[in-house]
C-alpha cells in the first residue's frame, strides 16, 4: 500500500525545481498533491498534471498574506483538510548588502517566512480537529554564516528556524509534527538564474566545501521531505534536518 494513501499535501512554490520533485514523490506515495504557486505562471495547470495523476495547481500570490491564508483555508475546507503542508516557496537574490532596497528585504521576508505563517494558519484548524498533521518548513545552509550576498534571504531562513521550533511546541499537543529541512546547494533553475555568469566557478566552489563530492539533486531533498511526512517520523518534531553533502 502507498504510504500516503488518502492524504492531501499542499506544496507552496510547487512549480519550482524543488517543489516539482516533492510533488512527484508525495504523489507517487499516494498523496493527492495541491501545488500552490503564482497565478500568472504560464501552463501551470498542464505542468502540475504532468507531475502525477492526482496533482493539481492552485494559483495564489504569497506576497498577499491575507489572501494566501484565505485561499489555503478554503482549500483545506474543500478537500476535507490538508494533512501535509510543505512551506517550500522562496525568493532568493544574490548581491551585496548595500545594494538591497528596503522593499527587496521585505519581499524576501514576506515570501520566505511570513507566508509560511499564513499557510499554517490556513491549515492548522482542520489539522487540530483531526488531531494529526505534518508540516515541513524550509531553512537553509546559508545560516552557517559562510555565504555572502544573501542578507535578506538568510534573515528570512533564520525566521523559519524560529517558526519551526515554536510551532512544534504549540501544535504538538494537537498531534501535529513541525520540522524543517535545511538544504545545501541544490542543482536547480534558481541556481542557474542566480549564477548564470559564473555557474562552473560556483559548482567547483560548492564541491570543494562538501564532504561528498557530488551535487545534491532535488530528488534527494524530496526523499527527506517524504520521510518527515511519513509515519516513520511520527515521534520527531521541532527538528532541523541538514541535507548539504556534509558541509
Amino acid at each position: 500500500m502507498e504510504t500516503l494513501q488518502g492524504k492531501v499535501a499542499l506544496v507552496t512554490g510547487g512549480l519550482g525545481t524543488l517543489g516539482r520533485a516533492q510533488a512527484r514523490k508525495l504523489n507517487k506515495e499516494g498523496a493527492t498533491v495541491v501545488i500552490l504557486d503564482r497565478p500568472e505562471l504560464e501552463d501551470a495547470q498542464t505542468l502540475a498534471r504532468s507531475l502525477g495523476e492526482n496533482v493539481r495547481f492552485l494559483g495564489c500570490d504569497l506576497n498577499d498574506l491575507a489572501t494566501s491564508e484565505r485561499v489555503i483555508r478554503q482549500e483545506a475546507e474543500t478537500s476535507g483538510g490538508i494533512d501535509i503542508l510543505i512551506n517550500n516557496a522562496a525568493l532568493i537574490i544574490n548581491k551585496p548588502f548595500q545594494e538591497f532596497s528596503l522593499e527587496e528585504y521585505e519581499d524576501q521576508i514576506r515570501v520566505n517566512s511570513s507566508a509560511a505563517f499564513a499557510a499554517v494558519r490556513g491549515c492548522a484548524d482542520l489539522m487540530t480537529r483531526k488531531g494529526a498533521g505534518k508540516i515541513v518548513n524550509f531553512a537553509s545552509i546559508t545560516l552557517n554564516g559562510q555565504w555572502e550576498g544573501y542578507v535578506p534571504y538568510v534573515a528570512s531562513k533564520g525566521a523559519m528556524v524560529g517558526l519551526t521550533k515554536s510551532l512544534a511546541r504549540e501544535l504538538g499537543p494537537h498531534g501535529i509534527n513541525v520540522n524543517a529541512v535545511s538544504p545545501g546547494a541544490i542543482v536547480s533553475q534558481a541556481e542557474d538564474r542566480v549564477f548564470a555568469d559564473r555557474l562552473q566557478e560556483y559548482n567547483d566552489w560548492i564541491l570543494t566545501r562538501q564532504c561528498l563530492k557530488k551535487r545534491i539533486q532535488p530528488e534527494d531533498v524530496a526523499e527527506l521531505v517524504f520521510f518527515l511526512v511519513s509515519p516513520a517520523s511520527d515521534m520527531i518534531s521541532g527538528q532541523i534536518f541538514a541535507i548539504d553533502g556534509g558541509w
